[in-house]
């Protein structure tokens, strides 16, 4: 069987987390002395992650992790501004795309809406023996298999309670839950 091609993107303007659609996963670093230009390479590299070319439109579907609640200040302009800009160029090349609060993920992932880092990060190797480079990473991994839940495939079992924290996901037009 093969799976639908989904990427988790967990967003932020210094160190944006990519599940790639065949599983493996990245960090970006940007350098914050090139200020707004860190868009331009996120967008860019998010691009190359959906098909080893310019938004190629090779995705089923992108997952992205809402902003954290209680962020303020120049942190919460700055995500609003990644997520902006990949927002437009998804909805440009027609990529269907999908806004994961953080809390339905980590309930998702751990079963309790207030898991940290470290608790998203010993349920991935719990569930599937993996251990990620940063915390950026692991959310992302979380983001794309919420997506691959949403479709109706996933990559491995979670309890019912943690799979129906994701029935309240709105899911673009035209794409359908599984």
């Amino acid at each position: 069987m093969t799976l639908p091609r989904v990427l988790g993107l967990d967003l932020s303007i210094t160190a944006p987390g990519i599940c790639l659609p065949d599983g493996t996963t990245r960090t970006i670093k940007t350098n914050p002395k090139d200020g707004d230009r860190r868009l331009q390479q996120i967008v860019r590299e998010v691009g190359i992650a959906m098909g080893e070319r310019e938004f190629a439109n090779d995705c089923d579907l992108v997952v992205m992790e809402e902003a954290p609640p209680g962020l303020k200040g120049p942190a919460i302009k700055a995500i609003h501004m990644v997520h902006g800009a990949v927002r437009l160029s998804l909805i440009d090349f027609g990529t269907p795309y999908v806004v994961i609060n953080p809390t339905t993920l980590k309930a998702y992932a751990t079963g309790s809406t207030s898991a940290d880092k470290t608790a998203m990060a010993m349920a991935a190797f719990k569930r599937t023996g993996r251990e990620f480079a940063d915390d950026n990473q692991c959310d992302a991994f979380w983001l794309r298999a919420a997506g691959l839940g949403l479709l109706g495939q996933p990559e491995f079992q979670l309890p019912v309670a943690q799979r129906d924290r994701l029935a309240k996901v709105a899911l673009p037009e035209g794409v359908r839950r599984g």
